[in-house]
């Protein structure tokens, strides 16, 4: 299997969401993801992106198909240039909302990944890197 090349999605309109969803979902399955983690990548690649536009005012999606030791993975990389996240801790907390939401959005992207990483700073936007390995 030889790993696709990164592509980079703009996250800028509703319509950009579902554009993200369906590329997502295709590299889960160049990767040979079961459906479960293919549902995991794209339900954690929707909440990303979602967030990147609406408190973000917009970014990129870039995907990547890492291995490691023989296995396939997915990386996501999402960035924004928006306010950042002032309390990292609390946004990741189940309930957290800064919206309409349920808050379930960034912990739930978390929980749903095997890596996760956030770069933030106030006024510098927000940086997602999170990854799903096949078959974890």
């Amino acid at each position: 299997m030889t790993a696709a090349p990164a592509t980079v999605h703009a996250v800028r309109t509703e319509e950009d969401l579902l554009a993200v969803r369906h590329a997502v979902r295709a590299a889960t399955l160049d990767a040979g993801f079961s459906i479960v983690d293919q549902t995991r990548v794209v339900t954690a690649a929707s909440e990303l992106a979602r967030n990147s536009y609406i408190h973000g005012g917009g970014g990129t999606l870039t995907i990547e198909s890492p291995t490691r030791s023989g296995a396939a993975g997915i990386r996501l990389t999402v960035r924004d240039e928006g306010p950042g996240i002032p309390d990292v801790e609390a946004a990741l907390t189940d309930g957290f909302t800064t919206g309409a939401g349920l808050g379930h959005g960034l912990g739930g992207a978390r929980r749903l990944m095997d890596e996760f990483e956030i770069r933030t700073a106030p006024g510098q936007g927000t940086t997602v890197v999170a990854t799903r390995w096949a078959g974890r």
